[in-house]
């Protein structure tokens, strides 16, 4: 449902102070024992006027998707979140790195650096050699995490993981990533998510709806209607990579939120039982981040002042964001832009909170 009281929101923290060029907003709450879900929009998407059903690159919000599609694997008996990766992936058999779990890798755990630039072929306008981007994945220890026994480390946020933990999952499957995690998440649930090869074919009318991203020369201009996150974009193309790549609207997120609130707070068995979800979520020693998921931090954390300390989302660099409170069944997502045409434009830092606090006050007046 749309809310002139979201619009605002969307067009007063958002577009008007020029944090991004198109924002939707949404909202997910309980009322009389169902969920409520309302959204609002402000900016254009190119020539058109953001609405609810807007499309937009979520980024980094892949990686929850991804995290609950391991977690449905799991629950089927294809595999256990403590399995190693090189049980999964055989170029990983032998390595350091293939002795960590899925669950080190998705929890940010497994001694792996933040990032590295598998796409600099690209740049060079040199062939991407999948097989060595896959190798340089495997090889990417931080210097003090090389001990041949598997552990968990440190956590320190990387997307190298994920991208490991995607191709995993397509192996152990043998189908690619973004037809698992439709059959695993976004069919059951019934979300609006998918990769652009998967929203072209759905709707043809996708790039009309897409917000576009950030101008890259090197890339041809503007990037729109198609992956922001240049590793995705060399290691998938129009597919799904595990860290990034997957494009939704705002309402479709918020019912994903609204589904791991029903799966955390016992009330659906159907989809992702309550421990199955816990094992997600929970908290983990050494910071915030948990598998799949950031918790709130207790200072300055992204998700605002009014969401409890229980909650779990996930940020994506492209200016999106989920948060999920479980004590107080709040759902609260922000879809934008803010990297068009520019990824300097830095000003979500201090919107987030803002717009999350402002969506909790609607939630609870709702």
């Amino acid at each position: 449902m749309r809310s002139s009281g979201l619009d605002e929101i969307a067009r007063e923290l958002v577009v008007g102070p020029n944090v991004a060029p198109a924002a939707v907003v949404a909202i997910a709450f309980r009322a009389e024992s169902n969920w409520r879900l309302e959204a609002g929009a402000a900016g254009r998407t190119g020539q058109f006027a953001a609405n609810e059903r807007s499309f937009f690159d979520l980024a980094s919000v892949t990686k929850p998707v991804v995290a609950a599609t391991a977690a449905r694997l799991a629950r089927a008996g294809r595999l256990s979140l403590k399995t190693p990766l090189g049980e999964l992936l055989s170029e990983a058999r032998g390595t350091h790195t293939g002795a960590q779990s899925l669950e080190l890798l998705l929890a940010h755990r497994a001694g792996l650096e933040a990032h590295r630039p598998l796409f600099a072929a690209l740049l060079e306008q040199r062939p991407f050699e999948r097989r060595s981007a896959l190798e340089e994945l495997l090889r990417a220890r931080r210097p003090e995490c090389r001990e041949v026994e598997p552990r968990s480390y440190p956590p320190l946020y990387s997307d190298l993981g994920y991208a490991l933990v995607g191709l995993a999952l397509e192996a152990r499957e043998q189908a690619p990533l973004d037809e698992i995690v439709r059959r695993e998440v976004c069919e059951p649930l019934g979300l609006n998510l998918g990769s652009v090869r998967q929203l072209r074919a759905r709707w043809p009318e996708f790039a009309e709806r897409c917000a576009p991203t950030e101008s890259v020369l090197f890339r041809g201009g503007l990037v729109h209607a198609i992956v922001h996150d240049e590793n995705a974009w060399a290691l998938s193309g129009h597919a799904l990579s595990g860290h990034a790549g997957l494009f939704g609207d705002a309402m479709s997120v918020a019912r994903f939120g609204a589904a791991l609130l029903d799966a955390i707070n016992g009330r659906s068995e159907v989809w992702l039982r309550a421990g199955e979800l816990a094992e997600l979520v929970r908290e983990r020693d050494g910071g915030s981040l948990r598998a799949g998921f950031d918790g709130k931090s207790e200072r300055g954390s992204s998700a605002g002042s009014l969401a409890g300390g229980r909650s779990f989302g996930h940020l994506g660099f492209t200016g999106t964001s989920l948060w999920c409170d479980p004590d107080a069944d709040r759902v609260l997502v922000l879809l934008s832009n803010r990297v068009c045409p520019s990824r300097d434009n830095v000003r979500i830092r201090a919107a987030r909170p803002a717009v999350h606090d402002a969506l909790f006050r609607a939630a609870q007046a709702g």
